[in-house]
């Protein structure tokens, strides 16, 4: 059990080190995906806490799909160290926009503010 605890915890330490900078659009298309298809280990990865959070709890009131969701990248907007993308998912047709920042290097979907609206 001990060897198994240790194994597991050294290859998460591996699989974390990676350090793949992706774009935003890119970013949010893992997200949107990882969203749909109930990825709680991909999504947390690719927000941040505040969106994490905010995107479980949305997650937890919509149904499980069994089909393959595809995401669109519609449109991108960067400013310096904030990004904002609008895509669009075959899982119900509409567009959303998610609203990114760069952490560490690495972009990250977090939550936007009541009252902030995007360049979209």
């Amino acid at each position: 059990m001990k060897n198994l605890v240790i194994c597991s915890l050294l290859l998460l330490f591996i699989s974390c080190s990676e350090n793949k900078n992706t774009s935003p659009s890119e970013t949010a298309k893992i997200v949107a995906k990882s969203f749909f298809s109930k990825d709680e280990s991909v999504l947390k990865k690719h927000t941040t806490p505040e969106g994490y959070s905010s995107l479980v709890t949305v997650q937890n009131m919509i149904p499980d799909s069994d089909k393959e969701i595809e995401v669109e990248i519609l449109d991108e907007a960067i400013d310096g160290e904030i990004a904002w993308v609008k895509y669009s998912s075959t899982y119900d047709g509409k567009s959303g926009i998610f609203k990114l920042v760069k952490v560490n290097g690495q972009w990250k979907v977090t939550n936007k503010g009541p009252r902030e609206k995007g360049p979209f």
